[in-house]
């Protein structure tokens, strides 16, 4: 009786333990930037301001600006030698090394078959992960190449952000939050409750709906709330197991610790 009522407290335990998540603050800095892109490993920070993107390490910056291509709709660090701007109204995706000097200049205008590509994100190789809406497709494109490596079958439904790494992509709609490997496989399709962005972290997520953040494990298909402090939260994203949240004055740093 007692062996069973220890195994039924670690049982217990356990269920409990993967639900929980501790969220430790570090610490906040001062910060004024139009759109916070990324922290690497090294606090190496990577922001836009007025329309021009910017590298800073310690207190040495570096940037890189093309008001031809008007504004920046979205900057994508995770591979700092293969960075990638996107300019929407354009069309045109700019792959950057890690001084900030073009690599590669894609203008899919130009480009057969023709596509329009609202979302994009970091991909392996010589690759993008882009959102085709003229097909209603995810694609993994090379761009050294200019073929398609990949294409999934066509998604319904708005698109809202996508995020990868280097062996899967996730694909938020206004219905679901979907996750395909690296040969387009879907391989789940959750329902979207009401989130708006997503970051991945180790294979598991990180979303926002509203003014809260929360944790999806990528084994268990549970959702946890992070408990940090009540933020604006501008923007936010994680480097390894650092959560960074920008309420548009602070750039407030916080450890996840997950069981």
């Amino acid at each position: 009786m007692k062996a069973f009522k220890y195994l039924l407290f670690l049982l217990t335990f356990s269920m409990f333990a993967q639900q929980s998540i501790e969220v430790n603050f570090v610490k906040q800095i001062k910060l004024n930037v139009e759109t916070l892109v990324g922290v690497d490993n090294f606090e190496t920070t990577y922001y836009t301001i007025n329309n021009i993107f910017h590298k800073k390490i310690k207190d040495k910056i570096i940037t890189y600006s093309n008001i031809q291509l008007g504004q920046i709709t979205t900057a994508n660090s995770f591979n700092p030698l293969k960075i990638n701007l996107f300019y929407r109204a354009f069309n045109t995706v700019v792959i950057l090394d890690n001084r900030l000097s073009e690599m590669f200049r894609i203008d899919f205008n130009s480009i057969q078959p023709f596509k329009d590509v609202t979302h994009v994100s970091a991909g392996n190789d010589n690759t993008i992960w882009l959102f085709n809406q003229n097909m209603q497709q995810l694609e993994n494109y090379d761009y050294k190449t200019n073929t398609t490596r990949v294409q999934t079958l066509p998604i319904q439904g708005e698109i809202l952000d996508l995020k990868s790494n280097y062996n899967f992509c996730w694909l938020l709609t206004k219905d679901y939050i979907l996750t395909y490997n690296y040969v387009g496989s879907l391989l789940s399709k959750i329902k979207n409750t009401g989130f708006t962005n997503l970051v991945e972290m180790n294979g598991n997520l990180i979303l926002q709906k509203e003014n809260q953040l929360f944790y999806l494990n990528k084994d268990t298909k549970i959702f946890t709330e992070l408990k940090t402090q009540k933020l604006l939260i501008k923007q936010f994203l994680v480097t390894n197991q650092t959560l960074y949240i920008y309420d548009d004055e602070y750039l407030h740093q916080y450890q996840i610790k997950t069981n």
